[in-house]
Formats: structure tokens, sequence, C-alpha cells
């Protein structure tokens, strides 16, 4: 029985506790986990960087004051917000076109600055599925033709934009978030099957011709340079080792040597000796690998499936359709930037800046999982607030 205090005043528990109920707990024990590992896996992967484990731990608050906030709002709130957010940030984009600024110099346009330096395409990350949902919750029932044809127009206008900057991997996951949604609404497979046969076709074929098309002076007219270079990194990094390849090698050795057990917990050598880029961020589940070897991925991996299926049953059983498709995005997004990053790391996709949900050093990578993690935990807890 919770107690009150002899006031009859009701006591802290009592006044918090309408904050945590309807909390999915194993949802929340996923995430949990997730974080822990991740803290661990930075700490000693940023041990020669004092400052970046803190800074780390700062950024990891900062996403879970985000993350409890945002499940406090109903998903109906979400929906409102959809459309003025995804025309918000659309505008955003066609400005950073026009005016964006490269603070980086390495060629892509992908800033703006408003007073602050912001990224516009991170808010399409979110504002892209919310509009599909709310798309397709104003068309209750099984969609049409036009319909479907109509959202992905609204997921391919952010998509053209960003890839324009050019930054295609930001757009790949712009795109597949408003396409899981889509996906979801009903999309036949009469649609995609003939797609993925075109696209299996198509890798077999860049994989067979590799050797010929990734000779210098062969112009691939849809691609740009540096991401000609990525495809051809990836099919044989040993054609640069020094370069090009090195993030891919070094990548492979580290997991590799890790073996089934790992080398330990900070006695990963590839890592401490420097020889793994951008062993923080995007090469993080590398430096994890190599010393927590194959169980220690195999338990991360678990981790992540767990998390991606307690988001597809929340999804199954929401309340509403917008809630319904937001809810599945949301999840699967979830599942391409864990399996793109750590593919990329294995050597199975090109390197792009992908990061490792949970893992991956970033300020603005964790904020938005946070804010995605909210709102699904939102969608779980209007179902079973509504029950109770």
């Amino acid at each position: 029985m919770i107690l009150q205090s002899s006031f009859g005043q009701p006591t802290l528990w009592q006044r918090v506790r309408p904050w945590f109920s309807g909390f999915d707990p194993l949802l929340l024990l996923a995430i949990l986990a997730l974080a822990s590992i991740g803290l661990t896996a930075m700490y000693s992967a940023g041990f020669d960087n004092g400052s970046r484990f803190m800074l780390q731990v700062r950024n990891m608050a900062l996403a879970g004051a985000v993350f409890f906030l945002v499940s406090q709002v109903p998903p109906q709130r979400f929906m409102a917000l959809a459309v003025p957010l995804y025309t918000v940030g659309v505008i955003l984009l066609i400005l950073t076109a026009l005016f964006g600024i490269d603070p980086t110099h390495k060629g892509a346009r992908r800033w703006l600055n408003v007073g602050v330096v912001i990224q516009p395409s991170e808010i399409l990350k979110i504002a892209t599925p919310l509009m599909v949902a709310w798309w397709f919750q104003r068309r209750e029932g099984r969609p049409r033709t036009g319909d479907i044809a109509q959202a992905f127009l609204l997921v391919l206008v952010p998509f053209l934009l960003v890839a324009k900057q050019p930054d295609l991997g930001t757009g790949i996951l712009i795109f597949s978030a408003g396409f899981f949604v889509i996906f979801f609404a009903g999309l036949s497979w009469k649609v995609i099957l003939p797609v993925a046969v075109v696209g299996i076709l198509g890798i077999i074929a860049i994989v067979l011709a590799g050797p010929t098309i990734c000779e210098p002076g062969v112009d691939w007219q849809v691609l740009h340079t540096y991401q000609k270079n990525r495809v051809c990194t990836l099919l044989d990094p040993t054609r640069d080792p020094l370069g090009k390849g090195f993030h891919i090698i070094q990548g492979m050795i580290a997991i590799g040597s890790g073996g089934v057990t790992g080398k330990g917990f900070m006695k990963g050598t590839q890592t401490h000796l420097e020889f793994i880029p951008e062993r923080t961020s995007d090469f993080i589940f590398a430096a994890y690998s190599e010393e927590f070897g194959l169980i220690g991925g195999l338990v991360l991996v678990g981790c992540y499936s767990f998390l991606i299926l307690r988001g597809l049953v929340i999804a199954f059983e929401a309340p509403t359709t917008f809630a319904r498709l937001l809810a599945g995005a949301i999840t699967m997004s979830f599942f391409v930037y864990a399996m793109v990053n750590m593919g990329m790391v294995s050597g199975i996709l090109p390197v792009v800046g992908v990061p490792l949900p949970f893992m991956s050093y970033g300020g603005t990578a964790l904020v938005t999982l946070g804010l995605s993690l909210g709102i699904l935990m939102a969608i779980a807890r209007s179902r079973r607030l509504m029950q109770s």
C-alpha cells in the first residue's frame, strides 16, 4: 500500500507515479540494456580521449530526458505536428540547397546557418514518417493506388533534396522511414517483388563487372565520384589498402581478431593502438567486437532484435492507423540503422555515415534516437492507459 504523509499530503512517489504509468516494461528494459552496453563500449573506445566518455554520458542523459518528455505526449498530438514539421523541414532543405554551408570543407552543403548551424536533414528523419502516417490516417481503410503514389511523392521530395547535397546515406535513411509507412499501409507485394528482383540483379551485375567499371576514368554518371569509390572499395578494399580501403580492412581485422570471446575489456590492441578510424563513432562496432568477440556481438544483436520485435508488437497493438504506421516505421528504421552500420563495418555494405544506435558518439544522433523511442513509448502508453 502506498503511504501518505502524516498530514494527508500525497507522497513524492504518488506525485511522480502518473508520469511512469503505462510505460512498456519490456521496451524500457531493451533501451536500458542497450544504453549500458553503449556506455561500456564508449568508455573503452574513448579512453584515450578522456572527455569523450563524459560527453557521451551527457548526450545519453539528454536523449533520456527527450525520451521521457516525448513519452508523455498523446499520439494524436504528434499527428497535429506532422504537416507543419514536414513543411518546415522541406523549406529548410530548399534553403540549404540555395544558401547551405560546408563547415567540414569536404564539398557537401548539408548545413544551414540560421543564427546557429543546423542540419535540416535530421528533422526529416522524423518528419517524413510522421507526414506519411498522417496522410494514410486521413484515408482510413485500404488505400488506393493514387494514395500510395502520392505518399511516395511525399517521401521522394526530401530524399532527392538530401541526396543532392550530396548525402545519399541520410537520404536513404529518410526514404526507408517513409517507405516502411507505405509498406505497413498496404503496399502490394506485386509492386515490391519486381523492384527487389531488379535490385538484386543490379547488385550481381555490379559485382561481376567490378574489375571493369571500377577502373580509373570510368564515369558512373548517376553517382558522384566519392560514391563510386565507396562501392568499388567494398568490392575490393585491397585496391587501396592505405587509402580508401583502410577503414574496411581495419574494421574486419578488429572483428576477426576478437575471436569467440574477445580480447577483454580495455584490451583491444587495434582499438587502443589507433588502427581503427572513427572508433568512437561510425566504427565503434569493430572496437566493441574486438574486446567482446562473437559472444558480445551476438548479445548486442540479441538486444537490438528484442527491441525491434517489441516495437513491432507495439505497432500491431496500436489503437489508431496513424499510431500503428508510425510505430512500425520507427521500429524498422531502427533496424536499418543497426543493419547498415554493422554491415559496413563488417565489409558487407559500403561505408556510409550511419551511426550505430546507442553505441556511436554524437549528440544529434542520440537526441534523434531519444525522440523516436519516446514516440514509440508514447504509443505503447496510449494503449495501456486505455485498457487500465
